[in-house]
């Protein structure tokens, strides 16, 4: 079962510093994300959603590839290994995209959209599901970020030990 954590920044870019610092802890085998998203409001009001996940692009790019090999495999057949090459790769493009689009998985769109228009302009928010993780490495890597936990799904105890490391920040690392 994983975790919602879901954290708000005081700058625009702080969210995706501390994205990329999980990304390299996940290297490390000290977290497992399912999803994550990062939201920006910029000073103007304008909300963005960077979705960690680019699913259409994941899908797009593995249909076309498993269409380009059955085209082909097909187009041996029929004796025109090109053009079955380039109908497998179109048509696998098309519904791997569609595919992508349609298995959105993770974190739910309209719950960050809904959640992230709290945020303040010229600050940011991350929205990362947990698979699992090693708490007591982590804490400490995400204190010089700073932060205000916005809405979890932790137990009680493990909600406090993380506002208590994200409150003892001082400026993120460079």
């Amino acid at each position: 079962m994983s975790d919602l954590v879901v954290a708000s920044f005081r700058s625009e870019d702080t969210a995706d510093q501390v994205l990329n610092r999980l990304n390299a802890l996940r290297k490390e085998y000290l977290i497992d994300l399912d999803d994550a998203c990062v939201v920006t409001r910029d000073a103007d009001g304008k909300l963005r959603l960077k979705q960690a996940m680019n699913l259409v692009g994941f899908g797009a790019m593995s249909g076309a590839t498993w269409g380009s090999l059955f085209g082909t495999l097909i187009g041996l057949l029929f004796l025109n290994p090109l053009a079955g090459l380039l109908t497998g790769a179109a048509v696998g493009a098309g519904t791997g995209a569609l595919s992508g689009k349609l298995a959105d998985y993770g974190i739910d769109d309209d719950f960050i959209r809904s959640l992230g228009s709290t945020i303040e302009p010229g600050t940011s928010a991350l929205f990362v599901l947990v698979r699992k993780v090693n708490v007591d490495k982590l804490l400490p890597e995400l204190r010089p970020y700073g932060g205000t936990i916005l809405r979890t799904s932790l137990s009680n105890d493990q909600e406090e030990r993380l506002k208590a490391a994200l409150q003892g920040a001082g400026t993120a690392p460079t």
